[in-house]
């Protein structure tokens, strides 16, 4: 099942999204909090503007350095556990959405990972019981200011500004994602290259070290990390998130006002 978030103009509204990802039927509520029922009401996805399929009731829980050839890139060894750090909700925006680079900032990066969608509230979750906490996945880009992450010697800011957090274009609730595909593109040429099999620390272990750390809410949600390739991004330019069995997120980058 693909769970969208959608507007036609009007108040946002939730939909499933057909297997070719054409066309949308709408549903009452929040399927994060009420039983699923059709409205009757069908929309184009071309014809609609996709928002962001989930705004973390309070919190976005990002891994660092999660695979190997990313540590290497970086100039970096991988943790022996998973390195978690916090994002702002106020971070999230939707496909097509523009992330907008502040003159703060002069080394604006792209990362493409999977981003696990929480769907229950939970604490202290077992590896091997992870799965019975996961609503869905999604593709996340978690944008960075290099420069303020090295200047900061930590990654609140760099990472959790206003717009550095796309997620989209919907939620997969129904994939095995122990082997699946990961890439960016940048102006449409390849950047990223890799797979879910080469995370260092599996889903299960991410989920069962976050919950030990904080309750998880439906909602929430846990980006995986980013394999090897990430590069500069300047204004004008546009990225693209694809992730095998899921789809591609899309969003420009400009700069602030």
């Amino acid at each position: 099942m693909r769970v969208c978030r959608f507007t036609t103009g009007e108040d946002p509204q939730f939909g499933l999204v057909d297997g070719a990802g054409e066309k949308i039927a709408a549903i009452t509520g929040d399927p994060l909090y009420t039983k699923i029922e059709l409205t009757g009401e069908t929309h184009l996805v071309e014809d609609v503007r996709l928002l962001s399929p989930v705004i973390p009731r309070s919190k976005v829980v990002a891994v660092g350095r999660n695979y190997a050839d990313h540590a290497a890139e970086m100039g970096s060894e991988v943790p022996e556990e998973p390195m978690l750090f916090l994002i702002p909700n106020t971070a999230v925006v939707g496909p097509g959405d523009p992330v907008v680079i502040p003159p703060i900032t002069q080394e604006v990066s792209y990362e493409a990972e999977l981003a696990v969608v929480i769907g229950r509230p939970c604490k202290n979750v077992l590896a091997e019981d992870a799965a019975k906490v996961v609503y869905g996945y999604t593709c996340a880009n978690d944008v960075t200011a290099r420069d303020l992450q090295r200047r900061d010697n930590q990654w609140a800011r760099a990472k959790g500004m206003d717009t550095f957090c796309p997620l989209g274009p919907w939620i997969e609730t129904d994939l095995d994602v122990s082997s699946l595909r990961v890439t960016s593109r940048l102006d449409g040429e390849t950047r990223q290259d890799g797979n879910t099999a080469d995370m260092v620390h599996g889903i299960g272990t991410l989920i069962e070290t976050a919950s030990a750390a904080f309750t998880l809410l439906p909602g929430d949600v846990i980006l995986t990390g980013t394999p090897a390739g990430v590069g500069l991004v300047q204004p004008g330019q546009r990225v693209e998130v694809e992730i095998e069995g899921i789809g591609v997120l899309a969003n420009p980058f400009v700069a602030a006002d």
